[in-house]
């Protein structure tokens, strides 16, 4: 091939490859959760300079990044509000059928109560009835005991979620120091960028976070209540657990750089996040239960109160089948004895298992507190039904509840517990409700920003493509040169 005829096959190989100076932009993904990807611009082929990286951007959307935030914090404060009524409800109220909430142990006392009242000399049926009454307490004792337990699981929870945002506050400070000096010095941070963004989605399912960023690549983060969390340097989370719950138990507040931002003193607390969940679950919802399950064990006690038989009363009310450890004062009207429900139990002296062996006749006789002057049963009848019919009268007759527990203020004991139960019931299916929307906003927020940020696959089908294509005309025109070259040497070698 003659010199001229070799450059003239090389032209046309540039003219039909169409290789010049080129740009290319592309996406890869990148290594982080936050769902960024890297676009890198590319400069191809340039003459004498081969291939080369011209510059590095995160493909980023700040406005569906926060959005995502704030849908995961959403999202982890309604799961552990859910996780805990769902423990309290499986245990005490659950399937209808199995009469395990207190509203079945009471129309099952009720019931036995009846039975005995049909056949007061029946020993067999008084001692069914006590059985019944004591599977009453026990309930009362046991819905406490799960509450109970729930409030130190939230707030042994608590304890793990704050050691959990100052170990990524500390996470957050070191890798915020590398971008601001990366910045300053021209280097490429994006790994860096990446590494930050998800140790605050990861923050963000602890605590409601917002992240500001400022120059230098340099960021603080604010609580969703407006408080600091980082700025320049980390601040410190502190929280002090309680191990033993007791119902009259006050958990302790969180507080972020001495600011308390949970409990009742907080002036700015926590909207969002795992922690704002759990220290809801221990310091509202579990409360407002445990004392409806007091105001309970108080309406029986109430229902089953022995008075004074005397021609002429003199003495007070007492507890009769259901005591409490404040006996013999009976406990105030329509107002929560905090923990009553948890110490609530069957008299001994009525309790044929207790030690001395109780009477369960005293049940249809009265004097159960032991004094004559509150004996029903003054000439000893065995069939005396009397006071039997009137328990069972008491048990639906109304009295007043304490209005702040949030149940029937003013009904038998029965609708008490009845409201109670439909009470636990309604927080469990909003907080349910709650759980399903917000995972939804979540996984709808999560696809908005993939889309945005993510790879396209036929766009790099499309650039792999193009690489080929440059490849082969590339080989050709080093094929074309080199035919070039050969016949410049065999020129110069024949002259």
């Amino acid at each position: 091939m003659s010199l001229t005829a070799a450059l003239d096959s090389a032209r046309a190989s540039l003219m039909a490859s169409g290789i010049q100076s080129s740009v290319v932009s592309r996406n890869i993904a990148g290594a982080s959760t936050a769902g960024y990807s890297r676009k890198i611009t590319v400069l191809d082929n340039l003459p004498g300079a081969g291939v080369y990286v011209a510059a590095i951007q995160r493909a980023a959307s700040g406005g569906l990044f926060t959005n995502v935030l704030t849908a995961t914090s959403a999202s982890a404060k309604q799961s552990a509000i859910y996780d805990g009524l769902q423990k309290i409800a499986a245990a005490t109220v659950d399937d209808p059928e199995l009469d395990q909430s207190p509203t079945a142990q009471l129309n099952k006392l009720k019931q036995a109560l009846q039975q005995y009242a049909n056949a007061p000399d029946n020993t067999t049926l008084a001692q069914a009835a006590v059985s019944s009454a004591k599977d009453m307490a026990t309930s009362l004792n046991q819905a406490t005991q799960t509450v109970q337990s729930v409030r130190e699981g939230a707030d042994a929870d608590m304890a793990t979620s704050v050691a959990n945002i100052n170990k990524l506050l500390t996470q957050f400070d070191t890798v915020n120091t590398a971008i601001v000096k990366g910045t300053i010095a021209g280097d490429d941070v994006t790994d860096y960028l990446d590494q930050r963004d998800s140790i605050v989605s990861k923050l963000s399912q602890e605590v409601g976070v917002t992240m500001s960023i400022r120059a230098n690549g340099d960021a603080a983060l604010y609580t969703d209540s407006g408080v600091v969390l980082f700025d320049k340097t980390a601040r410190t989370v502190s929280f002090a657990a309680i191990n033993v719950y007791t119902p009259g138990t006050t958990g302790n507040a969180v507080y972020i750089d001495g600011v308390p931002v949970t409990g009742a003193n907080s002036v700015m607390p926590l909207k969002t996040g795992k922690l704002a969940g759990l220290a809801q679950l221990r310091d509202n919802a579990t409360v407002t239960y445990q004392s409806q399950l007091d105001e309970i064990a108080r309406g029986l006690i109430t229902a089953f109160k022995e008075s004074d038989q005397s021609p002429v009363p003199t003495l007070a009310d007492r507890p009769g089948l259901f005591t409490y450890p404040g006996a013999p004062t009976m406990p105030a009207s329509a107002t929560v004895l905090v923990g009553l429900a948890g110490t609530i139990t069957v008299a001994a002296s009525v309790d044929p298992s207790a030690t001395p062996a109780g009477n369960p006749n005293l049940l249809r006789d009265g004097a159960i507190s032991g004094l004559p002057a509150y004996n029903y049963n003054t000439t000893g009848m065995a069939g005396f039904s009397t006071r039997l019919h009137q328990l069972v009268s008491n048990m639906d007759a109304a009295q007043p509840f304490d209005t702040t527990t949030q149940g029937k203020p003013n009904g038998s004991v029965i609708d008490f517990a009845s409201s109670s139960t439909s009470w636990i019931e309604n927080q469990r299916k909003t907080a349910d409700d709650n759980v399903q929307y917000q995972n939804t906003l979540l996984d709808r927020s999560n696809s908005a920003l993939s889309n945005v940020n993510g790879v396209n696959m036929d766009d790099e089908m499309s650039l792999m493509l193009q690489v080929e294509r440059t490849y082969s005309a590339s080989s050709k025109l080093i094929s074309t040169v080199d035919d070039m070259l050969k016949s410049l040497l065999a020129a110069v070698g024949t002259s």
